[in-house]
């Protein structure tokens, strides 16, 4: 048996768009409804929300019966929690709170067996199909996207640095994050983030280098990608269930006599 290929990987690539879900529910269950909806890949966070490893599992497994790579967003730059969700099969890790070049290249590192990294390697497990997948050691490393998060001006700044890191697949500009940074928290929309974060972002894509983000407007959303990001998020569960649910008491109190 051979490694399957990761589409969202090789989408990267080829700067093919590729338009994304935040799913922090925590979930199999609610992973499973919005599986099939067809998005190219789903960010599994474990930096924001209640996961641990045995509910990331399942989500995984959830999302395997469909067309959407699921990724995953540790909860930091840590190599042991790296290795434990490369075994259990993550195709893609997002590593937050990226700063500097010699923290993308540990984020790097960890994805990678030695001599070129630190991955520890593991005879059998789920990421090799227990053993049945043969060429898994000699390919793993080119299927497994390891994307950087720029969060601070200060790493916004450093962004053409971190960029040349090799064994980057790509960077993601953190709005909220930044926002914060510069005094303006809760406002991941405001003019003068985009203001920081377009230039360097339009470097980068003029490199070749794919650059993605999270956006809750589909507008904006839709936007960013047709001005070269390659991979955007546009929603997240929590915030599409929350909003319904509102709009749903509020349309029927509203009928109300």
């Amino acid at each position: 048996m051979k490694l399957a290929r990761n589409l969202f990987t090789s989408a990267l690539a080829n700067h093919t768009k590729q338009l994304g879900l935040w799913v922090s529910l925590s979930s199999s269950y609610a992973a499973e409804v919005v599986a099939t909806s067809n998005y190219d890949w789903a960010l599994l966070d474990m930096e924001h929300s209640p996961n641990d490893l045995f509910s990331i599992l399942g989500q995984l497994q959830a999302f395997s019966q469909s067309r959407t790579t699921a990724i995953v967003r540790p909860p930091w730059n840590d190599p042991i929690i790296v290795k434990r969700l490369l075994d259990l099969g993550v195709m893609g890790l997002l590593f937050p709170m990226i700063q500097t070049v010699e923290e993308a290249k540990k984020a790097v590192a960890s994805t990678v067996y030695p001599p070129k990294g630190i991955r520890g390697v593991a005879g059998s497990t789920r990421a090799n199909k227990f053993g049945r997948v043969t060429d898994y050691l000699e390919r793993v490393e080119q299927e497994t996207a390891v994307i950087v998060q720029l969060e601070t001006v200060l790493a916004v700044e450093s962004a053409d640095a971190i960029a040349d890191v090799e064994g980057i697949t790509g960077v993601f500009f953190g709005p909220a994050d930044i926002a914060a940074d510069l005094g303006i928290v809760g406002q991941p929309l405001d003019d003068r983030i985009w203001a920081l974060i377009m230039p360097a972002a339009k470097r980068l894509i003029a490199k070749g280098i794919p650059v993605g983000t999270l956006v809750l407007d589909p507008e904006f959303a839709a936007k960013l990608l047709n001005e070269g990001f390659t991979f955007v998020a546009c929603g997240a569960d929590t915030s599409i269930l929350a909003k319904g649910a509102d709009n749903l008491f509020s349309h029927v109190k509203g009928a109300l006599i």
